[in-house]
C-alpha cells in the first residue's frame, strides 16, 4: 500500500531517533518515497548522512541551504506528500505543533501540510504523564492528526512506563493500514481458522498441522478495508494485529459450526478457512486411555459436520460465502466440484504439491475460483498478500 507514496518522516531530537533510521529504511523497502526532515537537536542524536543515505534525498532542517542560500519551501513540501509522520515527536515539537510555533523547517513544513499526519511520541514517562503534553495530544487529534501511543518499557531513565516510541515495524502498518482502500466499509465479515480438535481423551486428540495463519492474515486484511470482523477460530497461537477484531474460540468441529451458525445470518462475507477434522472419535474417555502390554485400543470415527455445505444450504440472497480446497490429487476439478456441492460462491485451492503452501508456512500459493467459471492462479506470496489477493476477487465479485 505504500508503493509509490510520497512520505515525509521528521525526526525530531530525542533517543529514539535511532529508531527513526530503522523506519525510513522500512518505508523505502515498502516502495515509498521518503524525505526526511530534521530538527536541530535531532542531528545530535543521529547524523543527517544516515537518513540521506536510507531515504536516497538530501536531508532537510534548515530553511536555507548553507551552502547555496537555496530556500527549501515548506509550502512545496506540504503539497508534495501523501502522509507526514513525526517519528519521534518530543513534548517540545508536540507542543509547538499543537499551538502553532513555527520555528523551525519541521513545523513549518507541518502547518502547510495538506496530507494527513502521523505522530508517534517518544518520551520520559512522566513528560508523557503531564497535563500539558496529555492537553497537547489531544488538540492534535482534534486536528484531526493520528497519534500512533507510545509502547510501554524501560526507557533512557532507565525508568519503566509509558513513553517508548512505538516500533517501526508497527509504523509502517498503521501507514500501509491508513492506505488500504476502504471498500469492506459496512460488511461484516465472518472467518473461521485454525484446527479443530476432536477429544479422544483428556490428554490426546484428533486435530492437523494448521497454524491459522492464513485465516488471521484474512481477518486482518478484513479489518484494514472497513469491514467489522468475527472470527470463529480452533486452537492457534496467533493473533489478530486489530483488537476490534472479535474471536469466538472453539475446539471441536461441532463448536465450530455451533459458533458460526450464530452469527452467520446477520453476516455480509464468509469465509471457511479453517482445517476441520473430517472425523472424530465416537466416544471420549473421561480418564486417560493407559498402555497395556497387550490390548491396543480400538478408535472408531464418526463423521464431522460439513460447515460451509451447512452455511451454503443456510446462504440467503446477498450473501456471499468462499471456502477452501486443500488438495492432492486432481486439485481444479475437485475445487470446482466441492464450489458447487456446496453452494460457495468462490473457493480457494491450495496444493500441497506446491513447496511453500499448506500448513505450519509463512506463505502460500492459490487459486481463486468463482461462481461464474473464473479462475486466477497466483504466484507465491505471503499470506497476508494472499489475503488481499482474496479479498480483491471478493470485492470485484461483489461489484
Amino acid at each position: 500500500m505504500l508503493k509509490g507514496k510520497h512520505i515525509i518522516l521528521g525526526v525530531t531530537g530525542g533517543i529514539a531517533a535511532y529508531k527513526s533510521a530503522i523506519l525510513t529504511r522500512l518505508l523505502v523497502k515498502a516502495g515509498a518515497e521518503v524525505q526526511v526532515i530534521m530538527t536541530p537537536a535531532a542531528k545530535q542524536f543521529v547524523a543527517p548522512l544516515t537518513f540521506s543515505t536510507l531515504s536516497g534525498k538530501p536531508v532537510i532542517s534548515e530553511f536555507f541551504t548553507a551552502n547555496t542560500g537555496q530556500w527549501n519551501s515548506h509550502v512545496d513540501l506540504g503539497l508534495w506528500a501523501d502522509a507526514m509522520i513525526i517519528a519521534p515527536a518530543t513534548a517540545s515539537t508536540i507542543g509547538k505543533m499543537a499551538n502553532g510555533v513555527a520555528d523551525n523547517m519541521l513545523v513549518t513544513t507541518y502547518l502547510s501540510a495538506k496530507a494527513p499526519v502521523f505522530v508517534a511520541p517518544a518520551m520520559d514517562l512522566d513528560m508523557m504523564a503531564h497535563p500539558s503534553t496529555r492537553r497537547n495530544l489531544e488538540l492534535l487529534k482534534s486536528y484531526g492528526n493520528h497519534i500512533i501511543e507510545p509502547a510501554e518499557g524501560e526507557l533512557a531513565s532507565h525508568l519503566v512506563g509509558k513513553g517508548r516510541m512505538e516500533e517501526p515495524e508497527k509504523i509502517v502498518q498503521v501507514l500501509s493500514n491508513f492506505f488500504v482502500p476502504k471498500d469492506l466499509a459496512g460488511k461484516k465479515v465472518i472467518i473461521t481458522a485454525g484446527p479443530t480438535y476432536e477429544k479422544i481423551d483428556p490428554v490426546r486428540f484428533i486435530g492437523n498441522y494448521s497454524t491459522g495463519k492464513m485465516g488471521y492474515a484474512l481477518a486482518d486484511e478484513a479489518a484494514r478495508r472497513g469491514a467489522s470482523v468475527t472470527v470463529v477460530s480452533g486452537p492457534v497461537a496467533v493473533k489478530p494485529q486489530d483488537s476490534d477484531i472479535k474471536i469466538i474460540p472453539v475446539q471441536t468441529a461441532r463448536q465450530m459450526l455451533e459458533a458460526a451458525q450464530t452469527v452467520f445470518a446477520d453476516t455480509d462475507i464468509a469465509i471457511m478457512c479453517a482445517a476441520v477434522a473430517d472425523y472424530a472419535p465416537d466416544h471420549y474417555t473421561d480418564s486417560k486411555i493407559k498402555r497395556e502390554k497387550d490390548e491396543i485400543p480400538v478408535i472408531h470415527l464418526v463423521k464431522n459436520p460439513d460447515i460451509a455445505a451447512t452455511l451454503g444450504r443456510e446462504k440467503q440472497p446477498g450473501q456471499f460465502l468462499v471456502g477452501f480446497a486443500l488438495e492432492t490429487d486432481s486439485e481444479q476439478s475437485n475445487a470446482r466440484e466441492k464450489m458447487h456441492r456446496k453452494n460457495l460462491d468462490m473457493i480457494v485451492l491450495n496444493s500441497l504439491r506446491d513447496k511453500g503452501a499448506g500448513f505450519g508456512t509463512d506463505t502460500n500459493k492459490v487459486t481463486i475460483f468463482t461462481g461464474e467459471g473464473m479462475s486466477v492462479t497466483y504466484d507465491l506470496k505471503s499470506k497476508p498478500q494472499v489475503a488481499s489477493d482474496i479479498f480483491d476477487s471478493i470485492v470485484r465479485c461483489l461489484k
